[in-house]
């Protein structure tokens, strides 16, 4: 692929600056694009990001607190007065932790509500509350959901259901906006990221065997999808591209 393929877009990616979300903007920006790293309360760090991405000047780090609607159209209102317009929004932000699923007491409301909140009203109101600029230039969003929605296998059940709910909410969003707009999840099974790296290594190793590709995703293989579907798959919408090495056959 040419470098250089999204010279003159902006795309923003919540929860820019995690491991998948680094890797996401790491991508864009190489092909050129003005990236902005969206971010909660991690702003250092978001910045840093923001200078270590190649082109000087065109990125900037902004809030983007996916469970607060009022600070998400004030960042779109941001986006429109600096930039003037969103070609891509990645909805990557989300957030899970690990608990047995045969363990439903283990599983507290608040947790549910929170990866309720995070994982789907969080990426429903962050795409609400740009869809006037994305529509304004032909636009796409990309979901990062799990392969976790299809085998119903992951942290735990609250998660499982919450990327379930993200692709549904892809194909719902993929008919209500187009044409202007394209909807995509991408799907990957286990990452190399943040939370992989917390796990035992025995746990990962046991992941990797239950995969016909013998590992685990990397972040930059999930990056390229996103890449794919921002500059190859243009006739794509509605649908989950699967960054999962097959794990579902395993």
């Amino acid at each position: 692929m040419t470098r250089g393929d999204l010279a003159g877009q902006v795309a923003l990616v919540t929860g820019g600056a995690g491991g998948i979300g680094a890797a996401i903007c790491q991508a864009l920006a190489e092909e050129g694009a003005a990236v902005l790293v969206g971010f909660s309360t991690g702003e250092a760090r978001a910045g840093a990001l923001v200078a270590a991405l190649p082109g000087t000047g065109l990125h900037r780090a902004v809030l983007t607190r996916v469970d607060d609607s009022a600070t998400l159209y004030a960042a779109a209102r941001s986006v429109q007065q600096t930039e003037g317009r969103l070609d891509l929004l990645v909805n990557n932000a989300g957030v899970t932790t690990p608990v047995p699923h045969d363990d439903l007491d283990g599983l507290s409301d608040e947790w549910i509500d929170t990866i309720l909140r995070i994982n789907v009203r969080g990426a429903f109101a962050c795409t609400r509350a740009f869809v006037p600029l994305l529509r304004s230039g032909g636009g796409l969003v990309v979901n990062i959901s799990s392969v976790a929605a299809q085998t119903g296998l992951g942290s735990n059940v609250a998660y499982c259901a919450s990327k379930a709910a993200l692709d549904s909410m892809t194909r719902s969003l993929g008919r209500a906006l187009a044409p202007e707009i394209r909807v995509l999840s991408v799907s990957p099974g286990w990452v190399d990221g943040e939370y992989a790296q917390k796990m035992p290594a025995e746990a990962i190793a046991v992941q990797a065997g239950r995969t016909p590709l013998g590992r685990i995703a990397r972040p930059g293989e999930v990056a390229r999808a996103v890449l794919a579907a921002a500059t190859h798959l243009t006739f794509t919408t509605g649908c989950v591209i699967p960054v999962d090495g097959g794990r579902p056959l395993g």
